[in-house]
């Protein structure tokens, strides 16, 4: 081997295992913040930036960070990750009535809120025209993550719920379009050869991502592979083959991605729970890893001079941006004004933002230090003021669902005998408590097999009256295995009347 040039350290075990004691901290640390920002109200990314701060330059840590190219590749990363998760837990039964409002959000309200917002940063705080646009296009993509990270805890109607995830998974992809449009050198080009650009590029990922979901999911229900921990891994490498593909292709990775998860999480695929949880556990430690990542590039010292722009900034993104968008894109659909006011509150900016805020730097654009100084400003502390108000509001404007608290349904294969087993856990809320075995009424084909109370295990009759914090087995075999997971759902939300009563999914005759 030839020696190596010059005083470059070599890399030892010694090395890797205290860069590997330094992460699993911050990993922990991370973990245990989330129940800080369970409580407070506020949006996880904000504790992450603040560890990733604290290790920098200007906290206890310093460390010495200042790459955007890497920031940039790693976060792109992450977002894939982030998105195939989002997709993956995206019910498109909420999400198809909403479709057309959404896109038109990620669209025409896109559009409008780069323009209010760059007019913003042209006129009001004195950015050139070229500056501002990438600013006004930065920070017009809101996160799904930020945004459900708060909402969770309020029953939201589906309609609210399914138009802002959606609207946050679509978003990013004409927002990418338009940062690296403007972000090139040169001359922007005529509007309506960029609105044709974004209109090409955004087809090609929606296809591509449609037609690779459609036959993973094919491939993962007619394959049995040998080892069920290995779905997991399955599922998450054809999301990433659908945005490399779409990338390669020219098209929107990004909507490719998470068109290509939506369709795999409503599949029905075998060992779905598994799958999820592993989905999950990928989103959150790109979430960790990214924003403490962004935490370490922002020098705070130099904040300083960017703080008022980034209000005057903010502001108009909040108050008339933003709410602009949402009136012009939802009127045509006569959403309701408290739903149009809700969701112009709740269009949280989060990592992506911040992210997009690199892509000036790496291209070299004059003063990208300073557009990544505003935006990370602008998201700081906007986030810090919608996010605990969110709730509020949605009270406030009497949002909230007044509904049976939903069960806890896993499913998990019964490949050999042609079957599911169905394990299904009654809450608090659910209206499932005091409904006989026999007055679930399940479909021939699936029955109640055991009953798992208080840490004690017994098999039902059908007179046995299912209580509150019960822990149900219920075999299906294939042919009613939905219809089973219909009718559970159904009783839990209506209760033993649910077929009478109208409530959605039971059984056939019923």
């Amino acid at each position: 081997m030839r020696p190596r040039q010059g005083r470059e350290r070599p890399l030892t075990v010694h090395h890797l295992n205290q860069l590997l004691l330094v992460c699993s901290i911050v990993l922990l640390v991370a973990v245990a913040a989330v129940r800080i920002s369970s409580r407070s109200g506020l949006p996880s990314l904000l504790v992450y930036l603040g560890i990733g701060i604290a290790m920098g330059q200007d906290g206890i840590g310093d460390i010495q960070f200042d790459s955007a190219e890497l920031t940039q590749v790693i976060g792109y990363a992450a977002l894939v990750v982030i998105l195939a998760e989002g997709g993956l837990g995206t019910k498109w039964k909420e999400v198809r009535p909403v479709l057309p409002a959404a896109s038109a959000l990620a669209l025409t309200g896109v559009a409008v809120s780069v323009g209010v917002t760059a007019s913003a940063a042209h006129f009001l705080v004195g950015l050139e025209w070229r500056q501002a646009l990438i600013i006004g296009a930065v920070v017009s993509s809101t996160d799904a993550a930020a945004v459900f990270s708060v909402l969770r805890r309020i029953p939201l109607p589906t309609r609210v719920t399914g138009a802002l995830e959606a609207e946050s998974g679509f978003n990013d992809a004409p927002v990418v379009i338009l940062v690296v449009a403007f972000s090139s050198a040169g001359p922007i080009e005529h509007w309506y050869v960029l609105f044709g650009e974004i209109v090409l590029e955004l087809a090609i990922g929606a296809a591509i991502g449609l037609a690779v979901g459609w036959l993973g999911s094919w491939g993962l229900r007619h394959v049995a592979l040998p080892a069920s921990g290995l779905y997991p891994i399955a599922v998450m490498a054809i999301a990433v083959t659908a945005y490399a593909a779409g990338a390669l292709a020219h098209g929107s990775g990004f909507l490719a991605v998470y068109l290509a998860s939506m369709v795999l999480g409503n599949a029905k695929l075998p060992h779905w729970p598994a799958t999820r949880g592993f989905a999950e556990g990928l989103g959150w430690l790109a979430q960790i890893g990214m924003f403490v990542l962004l935490g370490l590039l922002v020098t705070p010292h130099e904040l300083g001079d960017d703080i008022v722009p980034a209000l005057v900034i903010g502001l108009a993104l909040t108050m008339v941006a933003r709410p602009l968008s949402v009136v012009v894109c939802l009127v045509p659909f006569r959403v309701p004004w408290q739903e149009q006011t809700l969701m112009s509150w709740a269009g949280l900016r989060g990592a992506v933002p911040i992210i997009l805020a690199t892509i000036p730097m790496v291209q070299g654009v004059d003063g990208s230090e300073k557009i990544f100084n505003i935006v990370f400003v602008l998201v700081v502390v906007y986030t810090l003021i919608q996010g605990p108000t969110l709730p509020w509001l949605a009270r406030k404007l009497r949002l909230g669902r007044d509904t049976a608290a939903d069960l806890g349904i896993e499913s998990a294969p019964l490949e050999r005998l042609r079957g599911h087993l169905l394990s299904v856990a009654i809450p608090a809320g659910s209206r499932m408590h005091g409904v006989e075995v026999g007055e679930l009424r399940l479909p021939a084909g699936a029955a109640v097999t055991l009953v798992v109370r208080e840490g004690t295990s017994f098999v039902p009759q059908p007179a046995t009256v299912l209580r509150r914090g019960d822990e149900l087995l219920v075999v299906a075999t294939d042919p009613v295995r939905d219809a089973a997971e219909r009718r559970l759902r159904a009783v839990g939300q209506g209760g033993k009347l649910a077929g009478w009563l109208g409530t959605d999914g039971s059984p056939d005759g019923v």
